[in-house]
C-alpha cells in the first residue's frame, strides 16, 4: 500500500493528448468493477476526475510520487473515557457488536446483550438481546426504558430485539447491525433497517425495517443472504455513490461446502438494489497484505468522503501459550477460558485499519490501527479492543478546538459480569497523513480534473515547520502563478485551511484542466485536500 511508483511526466502529457481519456473518481459507482482495477494498477497516469470532493491519503489512489524524507503515515485513535458499562441484568460480559450512528441531534447505539455464566462456563445466563442507547453528544450514554420485551417480569428495559421464534425464523438477536438508510427513495416505514441471524433451518440473514428505529418488522418471509457462517456482525448500508446496498459478513475461506468451519476467518460482500434480493457475490481481496484472520469487518463510506469505503475489521491471532502469554493481565481469567476451549485464553484482537475504491479490493494497514494498550484489568483477550460500527463526529473536550472523530472500543469482555466500552478519539480524515521531517519531503500526485474555486487543505504543522503547494501542468510544469516560490507557506493546525499565492487564493481558471498537485512538507502532516 505504501509504495508508490514514480512516473515520467512526457509520458502523461503524451497520454493526456492523445486519449483524453479521465477515470471517474467515484469507482464505486462504477459500471466496469473490473476495468476500474485495472485503471487504478495500470493506468494510474490517466487523469483522475476528483471534482470538488475530499480526498483521503488513505490509499495510494491519487500518489503518483513521495520524495526526500516524505512518508505515508498511520495514525492511532487516543483511548478516551469509558462511555458504558453493560450492567444491567439483561446485559453482561458478552456484551458487544455495537452499532453506532448519528441521526440528526441525536446519537444511537444498538449492541448485542449477553452475559455468560462465568469464564469457564461459557453458557448463556439469559437469552441473546439487541439493546439500544442513544446521547446527546456520543459521549453520555443512556438506555431509554422501551417496555417492548419482558425480561424476568418486566418490560422495563432498553431491549429492542430479542431471541427465539419470531417472524417464521429461529432469530438470533445476539448478532446485530443497524443503520439509518440513506437512500434518497426509502419509504418512511424503511428509514432504519437492521441485519439479524436466523435459522430457517440453516443460518442466514435475516432484514428488518422500522419507521422510528425503535419498533422493527421483518422485511421479507425468507433469509436475505444464506451463503456464510454469520456468526459475527454482518452488516448492510446504502452505498450513495454506487446507488447500491453493499453486504459484508463472515465466512471461512475454505469452506468444502460440507463444514462451513474450515479455513480462516473471512469476509465476503454482496450487492442489491431492494435490500432483499442480492448478486455479485466477492470474496474481499487485500492489496499487499498477509493471510489473516478478520473477524468483523466495521465497513461504511467515510461520511466525509463517501466514494471511500472505510472498515475497521478485528484481527483474530492465535499468539498459543508462552512466557508473554502468562504475565498479560489476568492470568486466571485467561486459564479459565482455556478449560473451555484453549484459543478462548491463548488468541488476542485488535483492531485494523483498511479502505476500498470499489467494495472489493482493500488496502489494508498490515500495523494494527488500535492496539490492545497498555496492559491493566480488562484488556489483551480474545474479544478486547473490537471496534464499533462506526466512526462519529463529536464536539472535542478541548474549548475551541474543531469536532473530531469518536470510536467506540470493547474492554472486559467475557469477563466478569459487564463488558465495557471504551470512546477514543482521531482527528477529523486524521486516519493517515503524508508526512515529512524538519529536513522536508514532498508528493506529488497524479493528474487531477477537479471542480472548485479553493484549494483547502486538513493539516499538522510545528511553529517551524510549512506546507508549500505548487500547481503542475500535465506535463510537470509548474503553473504560472500557482508555483512554489508564489506559495504563502502554511504552518498551524487546522481541519481546513485555504492555500494562497501570493494573497491570491481562486485556481477557478484551471478547474476542468489536468493538474498535479506538488505538495512540499517540513515537519508537517497532511491529511486530506478538497477544491471547493
Amino acid at each position: 500500500m505504501r509504495e508508490v511508483i514514480n512516473l515520467n511526466a512526457l509520458i502523461v502529457g503524451v497520454l493526456v493528448s492523445f486519449c483524453g481519456v479521465l477515470i471517474d473518481a467515484q469507482p464505486l459507482g462504477s459500471t466496469n468493477n473490473s476495468q476500474l482495477k485495472r485503471d487504478h494498477k495500470d493506468l494510474s497516469i490517466v487523469p483522475v476526475n476528483i471534482g470538488s470532493q475530499l480526498e483521503l491519503f488513505i490509499d495510494d489512489f491519487i500518489i503518483e510520487d513521495l520524495k526526500n524524507g516524505a512518508k505515508v503515515k498511520l495514525h492511532h485513535p487516543v483511548p478516551r473515557e469509558i462511555v458504558m458499562v453493560h450492567d444491567e441484568p439483561w446485559e453482561g460480559s458478552g456484551s458487544g457488536y455495537h452499532s453506532v450512528f448519528k441521526d440528526g441531534d441525536l446519537y444511537r447505539m444498538y449492541y448485542k446483550s449477553w452475559q455468560h455464566r462465568n469464564s469457564s462456563d461459557l453458557s448463556n445466563f439469559h437469552p441473546l438481546y439487541c439493546a439500544y442507547a442513544e446521547s446527546k453528544d456520543g459521549v453520555n450514554w443512556n438506555k431509554p426504558n422501551l417496555s417492548l420485551y419482558e425480561f424476568n417480569g418486566s418490560k422495563n428495559n432498553n431491549i429492542v430485539f430479542e431471541s427465539g421464534n419470531i417472524d417464521g425464523f429461529k432469530l438470533d438477536a445476539g448478532h446485530p447491525a443497524v443503520f439509518k438508510d440513506e437512500n434518497p427513495n426509502v419509504s418512511n416505514e424503511s428509514l432504519y433497517k437492521a441485519v439479524l441471524v436466523g435459522s430457517k433451518p440453516n443460518l442466514g440473514l435475516v432484514a428488518y425495517h422500522s419507521p422510528d428505529g425503535i419498533n422493527w418488522e421483518a422485511m421479507s418471509d425468507e433469509q436475505i443472504i444464506t451463503d456464510g457462517v454469520f456468526d459475527s456482525q454482518n452488516l448492510a448500508f446504502w452505498d450513495p455513490v454506487g446507488k447500491v446496498y453493499r453486504a459484508y459478513w463472515r465466512y471461512f475461506d475454505g469452506g468444502d461446502g460440507v463444514n462451513p468451519y474450515v479455513g480462516n476467518r473471512a469476509i465476503r460482500t454482496a450487492t442489491s438494489k431492494d435490500f432483499i434480493n442480492w448478486s455479485n457475490y466477492a470474496d474481499l481481496e487485500y492489496v499487499d497484505s498477509p493471510d489473516e484472520e478478520l473477524y468483523t469487518n466495521q465497513i461504511k463510506p467515510y461520511y466525509r468522503a463517501p466514494h471511500i469505503l472505510i472498515g475497521f475489521p478485528a484481527r483474530y491471532i492465535d499468539r498459543g501459550w508462552s512466557e508473554s502469554m502468562r504475565v498479560l493481565p489476568e492470568l486466571d481469567e485467561r486459564a479459565g477460558r482455556s478449560e473451555k476451549s484453549e484459543r478462548y485464553g491463548t488468541v488476542l484482537t485488535e483492531t485494523l485499519l483498511m479502505s476500498s475504491r470499489d467494495g472489493e479490493t482493500f488496502d489494508r494497514w498490515n500495523e494494527a490501527f488500535i492496539r490492545p494498550g497498555i496492559e491493566r484489568k480488562g484488556t489483551w483477550t480474545y474479544g478486547d479492543a473490537y471496534s464499533a460500527w462506526h466512526v462519529v463526529e463529536t464536539p472535542s473536550s478541548i474549548p475551541g478546538a474543531p469536532n473530531e472523530l469518536s470510536m467506540y472500543v470493547t474492554e472486559n469482555y467475557w469477563k466478569g459480569t459487564a463488558s465495557s466500552l471504551r470512546r477514543y478519539t482521531l482527528r477529523i480524515d486524521g486516519f493517515v497523513s503524508i508526512y515529512a521531517p524538519m529536513n522536508g519531503g514532498e508528493v506529488v500526485t497524479k493528474p487531477l480534473v477537479f471542480k472548485g474555486d479553493n484549494l483547502n487543505i486538513n493539516f499538522s504543522s510545528s511553529a517551524a515547520g510549512e506546507i508549500l503547494v505548487e500547481l503542475l501542468d500535465e506535463k510537470g510544469q509548474p503553473i504560472p502563478g500557482f508555483g512554489l516560490s508564489e506559495c504563502d507557506p502554511v504552518f498551524g493546525d487546522a481541519i481546513e485551511r485555504t492555500v494562497s499565492w501570493k494573497g491570491r487564493i481562486n485556481v477557478s481558471a484551471i478547474a476542468g484542466k489536468p493538474v498535479k498537485l506538488r505538495f512540499v512538507l517540513k515537519d508537517a502532516d497532511l491529511y486530506s485536500f478538497q477544491f471547493k
